[in-house]
């Protein structure tokens, strides 16, 4: 029963990063724009959130310095994409590149360093029901919060007005300009929240899911919550499920250790990747239904026609 909740709470633990991430992916393909540099942004996310909790022993600043570098890092991608009209599967790529080597560059010094301690966590008179409580209720507040924030991107863009004006500027930004609405802006607003959440996303590995930083920490954690939102369809639902499913793969290597069985090191390491691959694929069997889905205009820059 014991490795039972230390296996469901590490799957929860696990999940959070792809969880935030994803929730700002469905948002900025939602308006049709497909940000490939979201390894890069997580990265730097991480390297700036942990300097700076490092630097100030406060946890909250570095959450809201790697959200910081995140939205400039989004700002830049936004002018050159939206306003400049950049090819944005190139611009994505190498903001990726980018973020990877600075946030290598920027992260040696900080290598082996050591955070300050943490307040305990879970929630106060859950976390101590047997089982259930340190499954599920022994967990960072950020971990509750992803799943708070994937439901409120589920209820606003299927729910609210702005939601419907959002997913109308995908489908079709021309038919959206035309009737008087900012196709710009709302681009640019979607994909600064997107990268918001990446920085985020990328500042919870460093600050609580590992904590330390090490380059190349994110561990393509980017490019699967990207392939995530794709083959869910940008359904919520199933972007959840795909997250703990790599999340409880990924935390399977260390119960079969628990348990004493041999496996060798580098099959497990591949391994949620492999299993994530997998699912993917059989969610995504029914091509017609991707195609349904995707926002018609995903990947293409807009320029209005007078």
């Amino acid at each position: 029963m014991s490795l039972a909740a230390s296996i469901i709470s590490s799957t929860l633990n696990a999940g959070t990063p792809l969880l935030i991430a994803a929730a700002g992916i469905v948002i900025h393909e939602k308006s049709g724009v497909l940000n490939l540099g979201i390894e890069g942004i997580m990265l730097m996310g991480a390297v700036t959130g942990f300097a700076t909790t490092l630097a100030t022993g406060s946890f909250a600043l570095g959450f809201l310095a790697g959200i910081g570098v995140g939205v400039l890092l989004g700002l830049v991608f936004a002018f050159f994409t939206v306003g400049m009209h950049a090819n944005q599967y190139a611009a994505g790529l190498a903001l990726a590149l980018f973020g990877g080597g600075l946030s290598a560059f920027l992260g040696k010094p900080l290598q082996g360093a050591a955070l300050p301690s943490r307040a305990s966590l879970g929630i106060p008179g859950l976390e101590s029901i047997p089982f259930i409580g340190d499954a599920f209720f022994s967990q960072h507040w950020l971990v509750y919060g992803a799943l708070v924030l994937l439901a409120g991107v589920w209820y606003f863009l299927f729910r609210t007005r702005a939601g419907l004006v959002l997913r109308s500027v995908g489908e079709s930004p021309q038919a959206a300009y035309d009737l008087g609405y900012p196709v710009r802006r709302i681009r640019c607003m979607a994909v600064l929240f997107g990268s918001a959440c990446a920085g985020l996303a990328g500042s919870y590995l460093s600050l609580v899911y590992t904590p330390l930083w090490v380059e190349g920490m994110t561990a393509g954690r980017g490019w699967i919550a990207l392939a995530l939102v794709t083959f869910a369809t940008w359904r919520p639902l199933r972007v959840v499920v795909g997250a703990y499913l790599f999340g409880g793969v990924t935390m399977l290597q260390f119960a079969f250790q628990g348990m004493g069985i041999a496996v060798p090191p580098q099959f497990m390491s591949m391994a949620p990747y492999l299993a994530t691959i997998l699912v993917l694929i059989l969610i995504s069997r029914n091509p017609a239904w991707i195609r349904l889905n995707v926002p018609a205009s995903l990947g293409k820059p807009f320029t209005p026609r007078s």
